[in-house]
């Protein structure tokens, strides 16, 4: 039961997430902000969360809400409901903190949060990665990780529907 209760410790409200990240930076900690769907949890996630820890002391991820998901990925997802994903997430020891956000980027968050290092997956470029220059400007770094070939959640829910 208490390894149960340390995974849900590590899911944050906006208020939450707030407070901890600065009771982090007043002990020195460098904060770590990586988001997404995350949906389907695969070997691509993992890889991206692991790598992205290595920046910092503390891994903040910020998940779509269901319907974010929605409003950008179409009716059809989420196929993994928020409070799943964020468990799923909470659940793995490189992540120390899990965050909610509904509106269709994290722009907010990373405004209020203030990380030291923004990482998102290499489909991106730092000029079309949402907060970078926000985060650039206050001294921090955005670092993009590549992605590991064959793995995405749009090819695994094609391979479960056999086409």
């Amino acid at each position: 039961m208490q390894k149960l209760q340390w995974v849900k410790n590590k899911i944050h409200s906006r208020e939450t997430m707030l407070q901890q990240c600065n009771v982090w930076r007043a002990s020195g900690r460098k904060i770590v902000f990586t988001n997404g769907c995350f949906d389907i949890l695969h070997h691509g996630h993992l890889d991206l969360l692991a790598r992205a820890a290595d920046y910092g002391n503390k891994l903040v991820l910020a998940l779509n809400t269901d319907a974010s998901v929605r409003r950008l990925k179409g009716p059809e997802r989420p196929v993994t409901h928020e409070n799943d994903r964020a468990f799923q997430a909470a659940s793995l020891l490189c992540v120390d903190a899990v965050c909610l956000f509904d509106e269709d980027t994290p722009q907010e968050l990373i405004h209020l949060l203030r990380p030291d290092v923004l990482v998102k997956g290499g489909d991106y470029t730092i000029d079309k990665i949402v907060g970078a220059d926000f985060v650039l400007r206050s001294g921090g770094s955005v670092e993009i990780i590549p992605f590991v070939e064959g793995y995405s959640t749009t090819s695994i829910i094609s391979r479960i529907k056999g086409l």
